[in-house]
């Protein structure tokens, strides 16, 4: 497999969200909003890459006794300087997110490529691989969050796209995001079909 589809695979063909089903809990919890759901998209990327380097690194040196916490403790580390970095640089969006950040540690969709992948894989494929999960992680995000922000609020990025919309609240609620995501499951399965 090329390097290209490397990269393009988690977009589309082995997107996490849609195709692998992974990563549920943050995106149910923080696709309320788009600022939401692009600051997580961008911490699970962070830690996706670096614990997909790091993994692929030292894969020839971890006993395979042991590697699912040592997995844990390099991915633990990724997210912890994302956390730190938020908190830093933006406490708002870090009040937002707030517990499922540190959830990272624990998301299926970062120790499943470090096990599935990065320890398998040289450094180019394991960079590309990591940084392809995770922008297509974000998107998903990001549309779910869109539509949920769209119908829910009335608005998209604080903006109010259609003057006199009345909000549906429910797309506001945890229920909400169940109904987005079920709703585009069936729709990517059907253009999945289709195309076979």
């Amino acid at each position: 497999m090329g390097l290209i589809k490397e990269f393009t695979k988690g977009l589309i063909r082995e997107n996490p969200t849609f195709v692998l089903v992974l990563g549920l809990c943050p995106t149910l919890a923080v696709s309320v909003s788009v600022t939401n759901g692009i600051g997580m998209g961008i911490a699970a990327t962070f830690v996706l890459i670096g614990s997909s380097l790091i993994v692929s690194l030292v894969r020839d040196f971890i006993p395979d006794k042991i590697r699912i916490p040592c997995y844990i403790v390099i991915i633990a580390t990724f997210v912890t300087i994302a956390e730190l970095c938020m908190k830093a640089f933006s406490p708002a969006l870090d009040r937002a997110l707030g517990i499922y950040v540190p959830l990272i540690v624990v998301n299926c969709i970062v120790l499943g490529r470090a096990e599935a992948y990065a320890c398998k894989n040289n450094l180019a494929r394991s960079f590309l691989d990591g940084l392809g999960m995770g922008v297509g992680f974000t998107l998903a995000l990001v549309l779910i969050s869109a539509i949920r922000e769209f119908l829910g609020a009335g608005q998209i990025l604080g903006h109010t796209l259609i003057k006199g919309f009345e909000p549906i609240f429910v797309f506001g609620m945890p229920s909400g995001a169940l109904l987005v995501i079920g709703l585009l499951l069936g729709l990517f399965n059907f253009l999945k079909d289709r195309k076979a």
